[in-house]
């Protein structure tokens, strides 16, 4: 069986890192990192022994972490959230999915919906209409007991990277895109773009049946049936995540001074030595921070789809891992 991303680049750097690395021989999903004095570190995927148990669990619940966020001064997004009828039955509470509805209803569509302790983009939906609302709504509830509806913000997505007051990564992330050559279908293109992922050994499955990508279609008039003008753009999804087919332009290298301030100042008062800040940008990092939001923060970044963008991003991800091994051998 092939090791898992992380286990791979770790085993790579061990020994440029001064550390002996021992990974579970089963699945090689987990490891143990010795460091020269002989203490014992330990990681699971991307979660190492950097992060404190409780600021990663409120890390993990977005809405947890937007309240602190807030209460702190930071910029986050509105919302509110809502629970499965089980957990409505279970805590005596009517926040159900139809007040989740008249919720959306009142702050006005677009709305966001999220499942409120997943990652990666999974179930993330922007929802237009009532219809479109409880699909989207009864798919989270599967995968979370509780989502998140909250108000559409646009601008800029970025992904910041914190280490140990570092800035170690910074990238605008964009949405799963397929462009027109005035023969094939939007079908077809999303198929050629999978067997693109296959051969840069990008592991994310763009899917057929994902009922975001109809939905968004359904709105723009077209279908998978659609034939695109040559270099004519279509985004198939509202959110950027590069696990759901999403793009990545690193900006690690203009990232202003300011920006690098705040990136710090949020992993601290998050208590993150490693951190993910996802953020919305009316402009850009290079420019100091102004009108932004805070649309996350991940306690335990992934960088594998970064990394299989091209040969300057994985040497770029295989420099940040070295630094978390550094990192985990100090502490």
């Amino acid at each position: 069986m092939k090791e898992p991303f992380v286990s791979r680049i770790l085993a790579k750097l061990a020994k440029k890192a001064g550390v002996i690395l021992n990974l579970e021989p089963r699945y090689g999903f987990v490891g143990q990192i010795v460091t020269q004095s002989g203490k014992k570190r330990y990681f699971r995927n991307t979660n190492f022994d950097l992060n404190p148990l409780g600021a990663s669990e409120i890390a993990k619940d977005k809405d947890y972490a937007n309240h602190f966020m807030k209460r702190m001064g930071y910029p986050t997004v509105s919302g509110e959230t809502f629970y499965s009828d089980e957990w409505c039955d279970a805590v005596k509470s009517k926040r159900n999915i139809h007040a989740a509805y008249r919720y959306a209803r009142r702050i006005g569509f677009p709305v966001i919906v999220k499942p409120n302790s997943r990652s990666q983009g999974v179930g993330v939906a922007k929802v237009f209409t009532k219809k479109e609302f409880y699909r989207a709504a009864r798919f989270a509830f599967r995968k979370d007991n509780v989502i998140l509806v909250q108000r559409v913000v646009s601008g800029k997505d970025y992904r910041i990277v914190v280490l140990d007051r570092e800035i170690i990564s910074a990238y605008e992330r964009l949405p799963l895109t397929v462009t027109g050559d005035g023969r094939s279908t939007i079908r077809m293109l999303l198929t050629r773009k999978q067997r693109e992922f296959v051969r840069a050994g990008r592991d994310t499955i763009l899917r057929l049946d994902d009922f975001r990508i109809t939905m968004k279609l359904g709105r723009e008039h077209r279908s998978f049936s659609t034939v695109l003008k040559k270099g004519e753009a279509c985004a198939l999804l509202d959110n950027a995540n590069l696990s759901t087919g999403g793009d990545a332009v690193d900006v690690s290298r203009t990232v202003h001074p300011a920006w690098r301030t705040w990136a710090v100042k949020l992993a601290r008062d998050m208590n993150l030595r490693y951190i993910g800040i996802d953020v919305m940008a009316q402009g850009t990092l290079a420019d100091p921070p102004d009108l932004f939001v805070v649309l996350e923060v991940n306690a335990a970044p992934g960088l594998d789809n970064y990394a299989s963008l091209g040969r300057t991003q994985k040497r770029i991800v295989e420099s940040l891992y070295l630094k978390v091994l550094e990192a985990m051998a100090r502490s």
